[in-house]
């Protein structure tokens, strides 16, 4: 079993204590995550902070080429990291899977790279010239997920170093050797101290929100650990940007077709086995397609194939962890108790992986968690509805906003409705589909601030009027 270690100033660094990541398909070891210490996250701060100071100065265009580079070598070690990737996360290889994710990494990599803030003229006339420009902030702290690790890193990490900032990244205990090597190979392109990595439990991320040598904080995660993070930092006064979590409602409205909505429904609400901040997490359905939309669906997931992630035929892997298995257990469970139709799924088989079949459920509304809360996993409910203004209600009636959907024939009837959805993303016959640029972000309690394209990358910058 390899003990993986730290990366701090362009360095390996070696901790005395480990804790194992769990494969999530066999309930066996992949590695053992070194612990960080305090000490360490100082380390790696102060790393940053040297480098910063040499960072920031180096021309767009190098910083840019750096950003090219890295982009190269992911591309090149792909595949590693695509297995390690699986092992650890137990999405499988193949579909939207571990190759899909690195790939997305790939390109965003490349998008951001291009991407550039140049001085803004505000006035030049007699009375005077204004510029605007964007200074980087300094050191950023990056705390990641379990759900899309490397993807999720690279959206953190790349804009940050692209605007001339350095950063300390974070990545969750139950997924972080993916991230290690993925900083391995940042630093094979990068000054020392440019990107440094510290693992370790939560109480890491803490003191990571917290410390102050730390200027930002870019978090992805759940909208409970975000508050503490908002906490942690207020003594600091740090810049955040938070995506949090969400609660996506989705709205067929009484035109659709049902037959050719329902790839695009599946894949919304199933990608990552239900695992995705913006995943369609609760379908409210007109009473003139509810059962023709149950049957499709049903139909759809009987085809879907669950298994171990390292085999080539799986389009859906295991739950990650055992906690978020046992809450779409519960979820489903007491959706079932309250009348809920579970249509197929509902029953895991057990064994030693966390698998958890595909899992609908009608005739159910408001009142029981699996609609209320956000499941985070491998089960949609069914919502019946009888007027779109009654859909449009309830689909608001949530404390997050991170993402919603309307499907139908009638486009421009569409726009009016997604319109009145309240969410920092809306699709129309389609959910979830997110590009490098266009910027994303939550409203309401899904967080704030906003990732990719030109507004992405202006979170890492601080503004300076001059005048001239």
């Amino acid at each position: 079993m390899q003990r993986w270690s730290l990366v701090i100033d362009g360095r390996k660094v070696a901790t005395d204590g480990f804790q194992d990541v769990i494969n999530p398909s066999t309930g066996g070891t992949v590695g053992a995550m070194p612990l960080a210490t305090s000490k360490n996250l100082d380390d790696a701060v102060g790393a940053a902070s040297r480098a910063f100071a040499l960072w920031k100065d180096v021309p767009d265009p190098e910083r840019a080429e750096a950003c090219r580079a890295i982009a190269a070598t992911l591309e090149e070690n792909s595949e590693e990291l695509a297995k390690l990737l699986t092992l650890e996360q137990g999405k499988p290889l193949n579909g939207l899977g571990s190759r899909f994710e690195i790939g997305g990494a790939v390109a965003w990599t490349r998008h951001t790279s291009e991407l550039s803030l140049p001085v803004e003229v505000l006035q030049d006339n007699p009375d005077g010239r204004v510029e605007l420009h964007r200074k980087p902030i300094g050191v950023v702290g990056s705390i990641t997920p379990w759900n899309w690790p490397v993807m999720i890193a690279c959206w953190h990490i790349i804009p940050a170093i692209r605007t001339g900032n350095t950063v300390v990244i974070k990545p969750s205990p139950l997924t972080p050797l993916s991230t290690i090597r993925l900083v391995e190979l940042m630093n094979e392109k990068l000054p020392p101290g440019v990107v440094n990595i510290v693992t370790g439990e939560n109480e890491i991320g803490s003191l990571m929100s917290a410390h102050p040598g730390i200027a930002k904080v870019t978090f992805t995660g759940s909208t409970a650990t975000g508050r503490r993070i908002m906490q942690n930092a207020a003594s600091t006064l740090k810049r955040l940007t938070l995506e949090l979590g969400g609660n996506d409602a989705g709205i067929v409205l009484p035109d659709a077709d049902p037959k050719k909505i329902v790839e695009g429904l599946f894949w919304g609400a199933f990608i990552n086995n239900g695992q995705t901040c913006a995943a369609l997490k609760r379908l409210y359905v007109h009473d003139g397609l509810y059962e023709e939309v149950c049957r499709e669906l049903t139909a759809y997931a009987r085809q879907v194939v669950v298994g171990d992630g390292l085999s080539e035929g799986s389009i859906l892997g295991p739950v990650q962890n055992r906690r978020q298995f046992e809450i779409v257990s519960a979820f489903v469970d007491e959706a079932r108790s309250k009348g809920g139709r579970v249509l197929i799924g509902g029953n895991p088989a057990g064994g030693s992986g966390h698998f958890y079949p595909v899992t609908l459920v009608a005739d159910v509304d408001h009142g029981c968690r699996l609609v209320d809360e956000e499941q985070f996993g491998p089960a949609l409910p069914i919502i019946r509805y009888r007027e779109v203004d009654e859909a449009v209600a309830k689909a608001n009636a949530s404390s997050m906003g991170l993402g919603g959907s309307v499907w139908g024939s009638d486009l421009e009837e569409a726009k009016r409705v997604v319109a009145r959805i309240e969410a920092g993303s809306v699709w129309i016959n389609k959910h979830g589909a997110i590009q490098p640029n266009a910027p994303f972000g939550g409203v309401k309690q899904s967080g704030f601030g906003v990732e990719f394209g030109v507004d992405g990358l202006k979170e890492f910058t601080t503004v300076q009027s001059v005048f001239c």
